[in-house]
């Protein structure tokens, strides 16, 4: 079997140190092949050793300017350190060279998101959802962008299929019960959403200030 993918099986079965030899071995057999040190660095990344997984991607990429992964796990490095604008050009330039998968439109939006550009991350977001949508984690995200940008409508429909299809997930609940008191001024719809999110998560604190809130209005009319 080719080391790389070798080395790749083995860091899916949690063998780091064995899939580090393979790559290694790579690396030595085939020094001017980027994709060995994009391995590597990867292996890198996931024990946390993130200056030296730079020094590899970046070698990879000087060995090949087109290596998508190699950026797209540049992104995923410069994020993890909250480096937002590094992370937002390395997921673009990824893009840019042909990766097309729901992850890397994801991180790219989440990007944007954190660099409070929702209207910039919008379509990255509805593209990883486009891509693959049993992932309700981009979908939520692209529910709570929608209404950041203030497409109520369309956040609530996307909140709705994320509860459907994760009801155990609080914040999606919450956030629904916010939609619904704020943009149709049901009080009803949002009590139910709250109590439903207390209902998975009994520590949900903002859970249970909107249903405060609601019982307070209601007191006052």
């Amino acid at each position: 079997m080719d080391k790389n993918l070798k080395g790749i099986q083995l860091l899916q079965e949690g063998k780091v140190e064995e899939a580090v030899k393979f790559f290694t071995e790579a690396i030595e057999e085939n020094p001017t092949d980027p994709v060995a040190y994009i391995n590597f660095g990867n292996v890198l990344l996931s024990v946390g050793e993130n200056e030296k997984a730079e020094k590899f991607l970046k070698r990879a990429i000087s060995l090949d300017e087109e290596a998508a992964s190699a950026y797209y796990s540049l992104g995923n490095l410069y994020f993890s350190g909250e480096n937002f604008d590094a992370a937002k050009e390395a997921f673009e330039t990824a893009v840019k060279k042909g990766l097309e998968n729901a992850d890397v439109f994801f991180m790219l939006g989440i990007s944007l998101v954190n660099l409070e550009q929702p209207r910039l991350a919008l379509p990255y977001l509805m593209r990883s959802v486009e891509l693959n949508g049993e992932d309700t984690d981009a979908r939520f995200q692209y529910g709570l962008c929608l209404a950041k940008t203030e497409a109520y409508k369309e956040a609530i429909d996307q909140l709705k299929i994320v509860v459907n299809q994760d009801p155990g997930h609080a914040d999606a609940y919450y956030n629904l019960g916010v939609a619904y008191a704020g943009y149709e001024d049901d009080a009803e719809k949002a009590r139910s959403c709250f109590e439903k999110a207390i209902e998975v998560q009994p520590d949900h604190m903002l859970a249970g200030y909107g249903l405060k809130m609601i019982d307070q209005l209601k007191e006052d009319n």
